[in-house]
Parts: structure tokens; C-alpha cells; sequence
């Protein structure tokens, strides 16, 4: 078997910015790739990469770039192919190089899924796990005449834990923290996310207070780059810390990693490498008994199934991010839901693919109404 066509396909698609406002501000519409590798046996793989602001970026280097290194080449050998796309670069690869890397890898690994007629999370070793704990994402950062509904209605729906996004001046991010655990009660699971929102200083009050009203996590509340703010922070106050969605490898992972600066480790599948990569990430993770929790945000139906495997398939997967609000790269754009709310289980829980490979198909139309040139 060999690699015969490798096609980018980048897409942009309208979002409601209420539903998705967080600290970055209002999102009016998301961005993504989609990379369509095809083989000389008919058979063919879709891949995802984490594109938001530049797709057609990311599309480029599909196409001058990853596109010479795999055609021709054959898709088994995944391991080989990941090594040469990450080192068509000279020196240190990161940013747009590793998210266009990233679409080929999960691509390939639907190949390899398809041809063994096996489902990814199979094929990744299994854990046995058909479903995975999900939990809604997110109640907006809008004001509270949108963030109250929102999590009055996952509620509904039957999560059992739901983020809640926050950002600065630092009052009124504590006032959402209590004024979510006020509506939806004691027993309902909540973390938060504050997208780098803080300096240290308010991060140590902001993170007491969500030990106080027993949130699960506080989710990036400094930028990535700084380890020693995580590191103070961690020792300063006892609540678990939630990062990994920035890093594009595991080589960037390893140090926050290795000091246990987090307690939950979220890489996401279509920026973090692939398949290849992020399960390198979550395996390292293991190794420290860290958990292990997909990043999903913007993403679309692939990154979905993608992340939905990998979350079965590690030992130390925990909890799957499911994007609640509208968005037409994730609901419409594979040729039936995979990964939506509608999904959800009595439980709470969200099935994984179980078709082989990653168990979706994208539709050819959808990727024509949204791609851009």
C-alpha cells in the first residue's frame, strides 16, 4: 500500500459569539484544516489540525512541505513518516509546522485503522472502554444572562461536570465561579478555565477560591511559558492545575510534565502532533500518574473521534471535553455526530467510534461550503 494524493482542505465557518466568549474575547467564526490522504488500494484517511486563525497557513505547508515526504510512501510505517514531516525544518519545529503534521498523522493512523478493520482505540492497544465521562464545555464568559441558562441547560441534558470559563479583572471572575456553583448545586462537577488570564498574584486567590467552592480543576490560569508561576502556584495552594493545549510535543510537555507542575495533562490531538504525538504525550503523562483529559475547543468532527479514541484507548484517560455550542465543523461536517452532546449517554457518558479507523467519513460537501481560498 502506498500514498498516492495528499489534498488540504482549509475551512472557516460562522459561530454565535455569545456562546463562545472567553477571555481571548468573542469568536465570530472558527477555523480548522482538514487533510485527505488517499492510497493506491482506495483506501482513504482524514486527518485534522487546530488552524484558528490562518488555515489557508496551514494548508501551504501541507502542501509544499508534508505533501513530497509522504506520497509514495507507505502508510504503515507511521512512526518513520511522523519523524521526516517533523524535520523538514531545520532546528527547533513547533506552531504551524506540528498542527499541519498533525492532520497527515491523524490521517494516516485512519488508514492504518481501516486497513487492519479495526477501530483506533483498538488498534492503539484498548483499554475496553466503549464509552468515556464527558463533560460540557463551556458555560460562556458572556454575561450572566448567558452563562446562567447555559449551565441550567447541561444540567439538563444530564452532565454531570461542566467548565466554566473566566477571565480578568479578578472580582468578577470570583463572582462567576460562585455564581455558577449557586445555580447548579453541590453535586454537579465543575472546573474552570481562565485562558491565561491572570498574573501570580491573582491566580493564588483565584485558585483559593475555586478550592473553597471544590471546582475539580483550574485550567491555564497563567500563560504556558511560565513553569514558575505554575510551580509556585502548585505549592502555594492545593487544588489540581489543568494544562497541555499549547504544547506541540511531547519534548515541550516534558518539563511541566516531569515536576508534576499539573494534575491533569490536555494535549490536543489536532495542534499536539497527531495520534503519534499526543499519545507519546499521555503515555509520559502515565509514567508521572498524571491524567490524562483531550483538549477539544474550535474543533471539528475529526479531532473529535480522534480524541475520543485516544481518551479510551490510555490508561490514564480521563474525561472527554464536549463543545457544547453550535458549530458547523464539528455537527455537520462527518456523515454522522460523533462527539456532540446529543450523544451523551443516561450516564454521562460519550460513545467512542467504533467503525474502523476513526470510525467517521467526511462529507464531501460540507468541505466545499466552508473551504476557503
Amino acid at each position: 500500500m502506498r500514498i498516492t494524493e495528499v489534498i488540504a482542505h482549509p475551512l472557516t465557518a460562522p459561530m454565535d459569539p455569545e456562546a463562545l466568549a472567553t477571555a481571548f474575547g468573542k469568536f465570530s467564526s472558527t477555523s480548522l484544516l482538514i487533510v485527505e490522504i488517499r492510497t493506491d488500494t482506495g483506501l482513504v484517511g482524514w486527518g485534522e489540525g487546530l488552524a484558528r486563525y490562518a488555515p489557508q497557513a496551514h494548508a501551504e505547508i501541507v502542501e509544499r512541505l508534508l505533501r513530497p515526504v509522504l506520497v509514495g510512501e507507505d502508510p504503515t510505517e507511521v512512526e518513520r513518516l511522523w519523524q521526516r514531516m517533523f524535520r523538514v525544518y531545520t532546528g527547533k519545529s513547533g506552531g504551524v509546522l506540528i498542527e499541519a503534521l498533525a492532520a497527515c498523522d491523524i490521517a494516516i493512523w485512519d488508514i492504518l485503522g481501516k486497513s487492519a478493520g479495526l477501530p483506533l482505540h483498538r488498534l492503539l492497544g484498548g483499554t475496553g472502554r466503549l464509552t468515556v465521562p464527558a463533560y460540557a464545555s463551556s458555560v460562556s464568559w458572556a454575561g450572566d444572562e448567558v452563562a446562567g441558562p447555559q449551565a441550567e441547560e447541561y444540567v439538563r441534558r444530564g452532565f454531570r461536570m461542566m467548565k466554566v470559563k473566566i477571565g480578568a479583572p479578578l472580582d468578577r471572575a470570583l463572582k462567576r465561579l460562585r455564581f455558577v456553583r449557586e445555580i447548579v448545586g453541590p453535586d454537579v462537577a465543575l472546573c474552570t478555565d481562565a485562558n491565561w488570564a491572570f498574573d501570580y498574584d491573582d491566580a493564588v486567590i483565584l485558585a483559593r477560591t475555586c478550592l473553597d467552592l471544590n471546582y475539580v480543576w483550574l485550567e491555564e490560569p497563567l500563560v504556558p511559558e511560565d513553569l514558575d508561576g505554575l510551580r509556585r502556584l502548585r505549592a502555594a495552594v492545593p487544588i489540581r492545575l489543568a494544562a497541555g493545549e499549547s504544547e506541540h510535543t511531547a519534548f515541550g510537555a516534558r518539563d511541566m510534565i516531569a515536576e508534576r507542575l499539573v494534575g491533569v495533562v490536555q494535549p490536543d490531538v489536532a495542534r499536539s502532533g497527531g495520534i503519534s504525538e499526543t499519545r507519546r504525550i499521555a503515555s509520559l503523562a502515565h509514567a508521572f500518574h498524571l491524567r490524562y483529559a483531550p483538549h477539544m475547543g474550535q474543533s471539528g468532527a475529526v479531532c473529535a473521534a480522534a480524541s475520543l479514541h485516544l481518551c479510551s484507548a490510555m490508561p490514564n484517560g480521563w474525561i472527554y471535553e464536549c463543545m457544547t455550542y453550535p458549530n458547523p465543523l464539528r455537527d455537520r461536517l462527518a456523515t454522522w455526530p460523533v462527539g456532540e452532546a446529543s450523544c451523551l449517554t443516561a450516564d454521562g457518558e460519550m460513545p467512542v467510534p467504533d467503525g474502523p479507523g476513526l470510525g467517521v467519513e467526511v462529507d464531501p460537501a460540507v468541505l466545499r461550503e466552508f473551504r476557503v481560498r
